[in-house]
């Protein structure tokens, strides 16, 4: 008959759980999307450098999924985008940013129907004033929460268009379905996620009408987040990721065969629209925290947060991950 554990050894094996024990697996959750995916290389990276922990990554269909396994303990490390981020702090999440990864990877996408040239925002703002007088507004889409949502509502904004009462904002929450929902008419445009976006136009479902950069947040999408708790029990293993971050960035850079391979293992669609889909990417390992705070501040232009979260938005950027993964000073590395 087996006998109970004491207490102190109970105690003691609650204390070393699973996800701080010297020998786990770092737990690191990334999105399937173009600039995500190269997450899932950061375990093969961990063991070429032969030092720090064992990465273990999870692939997630959105940056909402990664974000509610991290909130949940489920994950050590989470790939998200600086949506995320800013919008966890505003919920008072315990979240800390440690390192980029890919940035860009939006595109908007519109309905053959509406006949528009790449970049005519003159025809699309007629398009959509047309649509508001007849009571039947523009249907213009993309996942709620995700960076694409905010690039294109930052961009729409920009240009004197309310995306909370000029259009008809649908959420489509799985950016895989984008092309579907776009093929059988339900939407005008789309701001969709790569290598989805390039599928979409690549299929011949909607043209390419801009990349919806000029706003706050640029191009900046993705951030390598975790917990204070867990940089308090496992330092190592959140440095080991950013160390194998770090070089993951370095070999996309050099290497862009690599990237397309994975893109095409891991979502089945072909190495050309994965190639394409690449084009609209920039491995960038750096966390751009003047940005950031324009972002907070756009963010809550748009009613996505309810208060300033600049003070927690400098509290919350650890860069000494960064600093010793690259031998660099913060001031280098986006401070």
């Amino acid at each position: 008959m087996r006998r109970p554990l004491g207490p102190l050894l109970a105690a003691a094996l609650w204390f070393v759980s699973p996800a701080f024990a010297e020998d786990a697996p770092v737990k690191v959750g990334y999105a399937k999307c173009a600039h995500c995916l190269p997450v899932a290389l950061l375990p093969g990276l961990a063991k070429e450098t032969g030092k720090g922990a064992t990465i273990e990554a999870t692939g997630f269909n959105s940056g909402n999924d990664v974000l509610t396994a991290l909130i949940a303990k489920s994950l050590d490390v989470a790939q998200v985008t600086y949506l995320h981020y800013v919008t966890a702090l505003d919920k008072g999440f315990d979240i800390v940013a440690v390192a980029g990864e890919v940035n860009g990877g939006s595109e908007c996408l519109s309905a053959k129907a509406l006949n528009l040239k790449a970049e005519d925002w003159a025809g699309f703002k007629a398009a959509v004033e047309k649509a508001k007088a007849a009571g039947t507004p523009l249907k213009v889409a993309a996942s709620r929460g995700n960076a694409q949502d905010i690039h294109m509502r930052g961009a729409l904004l920009k240009q004197g268009i309310n995306p909370n009462k000029d259009v008809q904002f649908v959420n489509i929450p799985n950016p895989s379905d984008h092309l579907a929902a776009m093929q059988r008419g339900e939407i005008d445009m789309v701001c969709s996620v790569e290598p989805f976006a390039s599928q979409i136009r690549m299929a011949g479902a909607a043209a390419h009408f801009v990349l919806p950069y000029d706003q706050a947040a640029g191009n900046l999408t993705n951030l390598i987040v975790t917990r204070s708790d867990v940089i308090a029990k496992n330092r190592a293993g959140v440095q080991a990721v950013v160390d194998a971050d770090v070089a993951l960035v370095d070999r996309l850079k050099a290497d862009r065969g690599i990237w397309v391979d994975v893109i095409n293992q891991k979502t089945g669609l072909s190495k050309e629209v994965a190639a394409e889909a690449i084009r609209n990417a920039e491995p960038d390992y750096r966390m751009h925290r003047g940005k950031t705070l324009a972002i907070a501040a756009m963010m809550r232009d748009l009613k996505y947060i309810g208060r300033d979260v600049s003070a927690d938005v400098e509290k919350h950027m650890d860069f000494s991950f960064l600093e010793a993964a690259t031998k660099k000073t913060r001031d280098g590395l986006g401070y």
